[in-house]
């Protein structure tokens, strides 16, 4: 039975996702520190209201408020035992904002990492993780999401542990991770890297795989060009930052413009990528200008490094991480301009 993330996508040819869950949060009055998780059972109605947000602005897919739902991540707030309970009822809230769409939309369950580092660097042992990840799956599962959404990974051990978790779930999954180390995640993995650590999970492996957050989106599409040159069968996914993260009175702001991230979508599925959203700083203004980008504009080639700097600003490395050619670093006035 073909998965409803799989049939839409075949549809449509290219779906938008949603944008940030923690930044629509804190707008709301969520404080720093605060579990956004335990929202899923006290404040319900706020977390209805975050997902029709991204349905209300065109998108095609929306995460559920469950990143942070392992055993390890909310033992930090005395919720270690509300894992699966947290898990579920995100996806119930998403499954009834989905259900009463006038158009097909996915619920995707996210899962986030760990926040402990694997064996042998660290001590989180892969049996536990996997353990710790099949709880959230199969919480995801009960309360209804089409699909596993696996984000923010760094570490291979860590994407290979929760491959598993879904498998015993039984649930259907995409994964991305977070190149956010000069080209590379901060475990040292490269997207040609992550591509062949995809094909070699065979039975486990994702319905599709990408990138998300890291630092701005100009980096996350070089990472994208690098997915696409190893030629992956599977569908591709860019979630990129709203801009690069800058402290604003106190308070983290994001200085992409929806212009730019307007911009940002279509160069994605240019690049590649058939699954395009935003993650921090992308509020629904963004999705909306990204949803009339993609409907109406196209691109018939991939963006060479020097367009993509033109027009989203500069990398924040040289390198992308795979020894090759350096990127150029320089920003421009249109730069400048978009972010104004």
């Amino acid at each position: 039975m073909t998965n409803p993330f799989l049939t839409l996508l075949n549809d449509k040819g290219t779906l938008l996702a949603d944008g940030a869950t923690g930044t629509n949060l804190f707008n709301m009055g969520l404080m720093s520190g605060d579990a956004p998780e335990l929202w899923n059972t006290d404040q319900p109605q706020k977390i209805t209201a975050l997902y029709k947000g991204a349905v209300d602005a065109g998108s095609d897919l929306f995460l559920t408020n469950s990143f942070g739902a392992n055993a390890s991540r909310m033992k930090l707030h005395g919720a270690e035992k509300r894992v699966h309970e947290l898990a579920r009822v995100s996806a119930e809230i998403g499954r009834e904002v989905a259900d009463t769409a006038d158009r097909p939309v996915i619920v995707a369950g996210s899962v986030g990492p760990t926040g402990e580092i694997m064996e042998p660097v660290g001590t989180l042992s892969h049996a536990l993780a996997v353990e710790m990840f099949h709880e959230a799956a199969d919480g995801l599962k009960a309360g209804g999401a089409d699909i596993g959404w696996l984000e923010t990974i760094s570490a291979p051990e860590e994407y290979r542990a929760a491959a598993e978790g879904f498998a015993l779930a039984g649930l259907e999954w995409a994964g991305t991770m977070s190149f956010d180390t000069a080209g590379r995640t901060m475990m040292g993995l490269t997207s040609s890297d992550m591509v062949k650590m995809v094909d070699d999970l065979d039975e486990y492996a994702p319905l599709a795989f990408g990138a998300n957050c890291g630092t701005g989106a100009s980096d996350l599409l070089r990472t994208i060009l690098g997915f696409s040159a190893q030629g992956p069968e599977r569908p591709l996914i860019a979630k990129g930052n709203a801009g690069i993260p800058k402290y604003v009175d106190g308070h983290i702001h994001y200085d992409g413009t929806p212009a730019l991230m307007a911009d940002y979508a279509v160069m994605a599925r240019a690049c590649g990528a058939r699954v395009i959203g935003g993650c921090c700083g992308t509020m629904p203004e963004h999705l909306r200008h990204m949803r009339e980008a993609l409907d109406t504009r196209t691109m018939t080639h991939p963006p060479a490094l020097e367009e993509i700097v033109d027009r989203l600003g500069a990398f924040s490395s040289q390198s992308d991480g795979t020894g090759e050619d350096a990127a150029p670093a320089r920003r421009t006035s249109r730069r400048r301009r978009a972010a104004s």
